[in-house]
């Protein structure tokens, strides 16, 4: 299995391993990284599960969507090119090893 690690904002690191297929967010949530909301369940309407990808891993997840994007302009925390939200990044096996930053405040 793929696996990624979420930096949390007080530098904690927690590794955890991805299910092919399944969106980054619903994995962090069922196990249990913290500072991942995910409120709306994959919606795509909340901005709850806001990270930010590595720069250098930006062309593996793509950048985001129009609609996305408009969702991160309202985000608590303010967006940045690498910005994503998890709900919209499905695992692939390319991505083993993804590096994702937890946005502060969701």
């Amino acid at each position: 299995m793929p696996t990624i690690t979420f930096i949390s904002p007080d530098g904690s690191k927690h590794e955890v391993e991805a299910k092919v297929g399944a969106s980054v967010m619903e994995t962090a949530v069922k196990l249990g990284v913290p500072g991942v909301v995910g409120e709306c369940g994959g919606g795509l309407s909340c901005a709850t599960c806001h990270v930010f990808v590595e720069p250098h891993q930006i062309e593996l997840t793509g950048v985001a969507e129009d609609f996305e994007e408009e969702m991160l302009e309202d985000a608590v925390t303010p967006a940045t090119e690498c910005s994503r939200l998890s709900c919209q990044i499905r695992m692939t096996d390319e991505l083993d090893g993804l590096i994702l930053t937890i946005a502060p405040e969701q």
